[in-house]
């Protein structure tokens, strides 16, 4: 991982209090994309199981992982912490993650201006081959922003 990127992950990890709320956590990053997980926690259920059985975890908390996941290849891409907000977000959700689940958000930059980035992405529940949402996003630099 490049050392630039280590300390602005932790804080983000750390001291985003929804990121903390949703138990979100670093899986891996590269030069222009990252990933997050969203661990199975019973406070983020929406519709709970029967018998006890494990519940589905709520979308927007899929939706939330995916929009910080989104932030976090744009710091990726970036190489520095860039102040930046969602300009634009779509999630296909596809189907429910699966209970109990962990789940794993990786986003891509595919291309970034000096005033907006274009983000592609996927959450999953262990098979990216059978994705639980798909993410379309546009990150706009709210200061000082410069490629």
């Amino acid at each position: 991982m490049n050392p630039i990127l280590k300390p602005i992950i932790d804080g983000f990890l750390n001291f985003v209090p929804h990121v903390k709320a949703l138990g979100m956590g670093f899986r891996a990053v590269g030069d222009d994309w990252a990933e997050l997980t969203l661990p199975y926690a019973e406070h983020l259920v929406a519709y709970p199981g029967d018998d006890g059985a494990p519940g589905v975890i709520a979308s927007g908390a899929i939706f939330s992982l995916m929009d910080s996941v989104g932030g976090m290849a744009v710091i990726a891409k970036s190489k520095r912490l860039m102040q930046q907000a969602t300009l634009d977000l779509r999630i296909d959700y596809l189907r429910p993650a699966r209970p109990g689940n962990t789940v794993i958000g990786r986003a891509e930059v595919i291309r970034q201006t000096r005033a907006v980035a274009f983000v592609k992405g996927i959450a999953h529940d262990g098979d990216a081959d059978d994705p639980v949402a798909l993410m379309t996003a546009c990150y706009m630099f709210t200061a000082g922003a410069k490629s």
